[in-house]
């Protein structure tokens, strides 16, 4: 990742962002998008198998797929705040060993992390300027079942990115928003060989896919 929106991804991304994050999750759950990647990962099997979450923020995956027949995961984040606030949360829920902590750019770290039969990008590829070494990496880590949260790509998508990202200017902050076409997204994983088997829009933001492995 390009080291301004390292900077700022950190800066905003902090840890009392995370600690509030936790405390609506806590009271709420997790987001309306992410329940339903959740579920629809859970109607393709999950028992036994491995995670790979990147971008995880406060840890909803894992916290859901673990107890629910997940063996492990890993969870990858570039915010350090938001992966303490994660591994805080596993720790004193009891599945903190069963979780493995990366903080980086998972683009970067990408050959010494190891493959899993499932891998998740709950609304990350928003926050990632080069999709498609993002995309393509973590597309090629999923054995067998790949799940996204990202922007759809509507006019009211990209205008609501310009106004949020002028905002960020005017904090100085070097962290931006990206929406980039769902055709692109769309292409980069089906040449990893992941066929689409769900898509369902939530609400007018956020769109969510689920990819299977071909045999092979």
């Amino acid at each position: 990742m390009a080291c301004p929106q390292c900077k700022g991804l950190e800066s905003l991304f902090d840890r009392r962002t995370a600690e509030a994050d936790l405390r609506r999750y806590r009271q709420r759950g997790p987001a309306r998008s992410t329940r339903i990647l959740l579920d629809a990962l859970k109607r393709d099997g999950i028992r036994g198998a491995t995670l790979l979450d990147i971008g995880g923020g406060i840890g909803a995956i894992p916290l859901d797929l673990l107890p629910a027949g997940a063996a492990s995961a890993t969870d990858v984040d570039a915010a350090s705040g938001y992966l303490a606030v994660a591994q805080e949360e596993a720790e004193r829920r009891g599945l903190s060993e069963r979780v493995t902590y990366r903080h980086g750019d998972f683009v970067t770290l990408a050959a010494d992390v190891p493959p899993a039969d499932i891998v998740t990008l709950d609304r990350v590829v928003c926050c990632y300027p080069d999709m498609r070494a993002l995309v393509g990496a973590s597309a090629a880590h999923a054995r067998r079942l790949y799940g996204l949260v990202y922007p759809r790509d509507t006019w009211l998508t990209r205008l609501g990115g310009r106004v949020f990202n002028a905002g960020l200017a005017l904090t100085r902050s070097s962290f931006r928003f990206f929406t980039h076409p769902t055709s692109d997204v769309d292409a980069v994983i089906q040449s990893s060989g992941l066929r689409p088997t769900y898509h369902r829009d939530a609400g007018l933001l956020w769109q969510v896919v689920v990819y299977s492995r071909t045999a092979t």
